[in-house]
């Protein structure tokens, strides 16, 4: 099966990471965040959670700062929309997506699942087609109640340790959430386990995304 890798872009690669709510992108693609830091020098982030409150926030933004420690360059943005409103909020949550393509151009985005049954995560999934009509965009997935979990067709692999090192930060950083039934660590190891089986990683783990086009 074919691979993909960013080898040949000596000029660094910018990547845009968006996130609903505070533990969004850590859980829907913070193996693969890791893994590029590993693999690959001179990358920029832009990685925005779009609401928060003020433990949320500290907890955001101490997960981020660890998450991307080994980066070359990172900016963290989080945001105080309101929870579980943001179609309610679309226009002042689109007009930020429109400054934010003013001010970076991402090479590859992180963002959700367009299917995804959560409605704030399925607005910040439509928002990012219809900012960025030219990029390569990755929609994670957020295991949760609604049992939403789709059929995705990409998937990275992920290094015993990376898969590790992923959940020990979530569990760690996000502490407030430990009161939520599917928030522990045999949660997050079962889907990154069962997105392994499905692409036959040699280490066991794998995160996916759902990607509408790829252009070779």
């Amino acid at each position: 099966m074919l691979h993909v890798n960013f080898s040949h872009i000596k000029s660094g690669l910018k990547i845009l990471c968006l996130g609903a709510h505070a533990d969004d992108i850590e859980i829907g693609c913070g193996g693969t965040i890791l893994k590029l830091i590993n693999s690959y020098s001179n990358l920029e982030f832009r990685w925005v959670v779009f609401s928060s409150d003020q433990i949320r926030k500290k907890e955001a933004l101490q997960s981020a700062n660890q998450f991307l420690s080994k980066a070359e360059k990172y900016a963290v943005d989080i945001l105080s929309f309101e929870d579980g409103f943001f179609p309610y909020n679309g226009g002042e949550i689109k007009n930020y997506f429109e400054k934010l393509k003013l001010s970076f151009s991402p090479d590859l985005i992180f963002t959700h699942y367009k299917t995804d049954y959560h409605q704030d995560h399925r607005l910040i999934s439509e928002l990012t087609w219809n900012t960025f009509r030219n990029h390569l965009i990755l929609e994670y997935e957020v295991l949760k109640y609604d049992g939403d979990l789709g059929r995705p067709n990409f998937f990275v692999h992920l290094s015993k340790e990376n898969a590790v090192n992923k959940i020990n930060l979530i569990t760690k950083n996000f502490i407030s959430q430990k009161n939520k039934t599917w928030f522990d660590e045999e949660t997050f190891k079962s889907i990154l386990r069962i997105r392994g089986v499905e692409s036959n990683a040699p280490e066991k783990y794998a995160e996916a995304f759902y990607v509408r086009k790829l252009i070779f």
